[in-house]
């Protein structure tokens, strides 16, 4: 046993202490290692600006983490996500438009002298992937030895759970793990499966294909208004849905094949529209010529995060 799992183990009773950094808000929280689930009392979600500088973004993921209340383990599980080195804690925030002065920066080093006495040692893990392990412990994934976990938000998050274990190299997944790196119809995939792109190819339907201003994107219906449109049978809403979410199905149909998955778990803001997702979903990975494969909607939307960042925590401590 490693000093760090004697450490662990000997606060093992103590709550797990995680948070969860995305590109709008930051959540803490305290998971309960008797039942794998947060604390709800002690779950604490706070705004966060991406753009901020670094010292302005580690302080306010800090003043949260203070939050939490006393008592807890002395390691710590951060979901981030990437490009983040998650063995050293440096970010490689580099031209995604959110976390570019954290690029560089030792995430890790910053938030320990932040966290004081709090944090002997943070354990990062990218976003998705601790969705999907809390998913896979707690949600939709249980049961599944190969799934597929989707996070669909500002871009497309994603991870290829095997045996309960992130896979993010070999032939059977694309590139990292990361199905946002693949192509479809000749252009990458988030031109046509993001935020962003939904927007835009909304505001060409509405305008008669006129091409909108990229420039003027901020004044563009967001998506959930999109979404809004589309369920009180706005056509050009519902096919900017349909569009996106079927150009997914194609582009993931031959890795579910490769990576032999039974099953896609789908999560993130925009899974909260799943009656327009879905169905342009299945019709996608049915027009791949393969077997079906369930599309389950996430069990644990707002915890999997968390669940999944502590027993990151305690796989790494050997007590999990």
């Amino acid at each position: 046993m490693t000093a760090a799992s004697v450490a662990f183990t000997g606060r093992s009773a103590a709550p797990v202490p995680v948070l969860d950094v995305g590109g709008t808000h930051v959540t803490a929280a305290l998971v309960d290692p008797a039942t794998g689930h947060p604390v709800p009392s002690s779950v604490i979600r706070r705004p966060l600006g991406s753009h901020a500088d670094a010292d302005g973004i580690l302080d306010d993921i800090a003043l949260t983490a203070l939050r939490l209340p006393v008592g807890h383990g002395p390691f710590w599980g951060v979901a981030m996500p990437g490009p983040f080195d998650y063995d050293t804690g440096i970010g490689r925030f580099t031209g995604i438009g959110k976390f570019e002065s954290l690029s560089g920066v030792d995430v890790g080093a910053g938030l320990r002298r932040r966290l004081d006495d709090r944090a002997e040692r943070l354990c990062f893990l990218n976003d998705a992937d601790a969705f999907a392990l809390g998913e896979h412990r707690a949600g939709a994934a249980q049961g599944h030895d190969r799934v597929v976990c989707l996070t669909l938000g500002t871009g497309i998050g994603s991870s290829f759970l095997r045996a309960g274990l992130p896979v993010h190299d070999g032939p059977d997944v694309p590139p990292c793990g990361h199905v946002h790196r693949l192509d479809i119809d000749g252009r990458p995939l988030e031109d046509t499966v993001s935020r962003r792109a939904i927007r835009l190819h909304h505001a060409r339907l509405a305008a008669s294909h006129r091409e909108p201003d990229p420039r003027q994107e901020f004044a563009l219906p967001d998506v959930h208004e999109i979404a809004a449109a589309a369920e009180q049978g706005d056509t050009a809403a519902a096919e900017a849905f349909r569009y996106a979410f079927d150009a997914l199905g194609r582009a993931l149909a031959p890795w579910i094949d490769r990576f032999q998955a039974t099953a896609v778990v789908i999560g993130g803001s925009m899974a909260q529209s799943w009656d327009l997702i879905h169905p342009a979903f299945a019709r996608g990975l049915a027009r791949a010529d393969r077997a079906p494969v369930r599309v389950l909607p996430a069990r644990q939307p707002a915890s999997a995060p968390l669940i999944g960042a502590a027993h990151w925590v305690r796989s790494a401590a050997g007590t999990s």
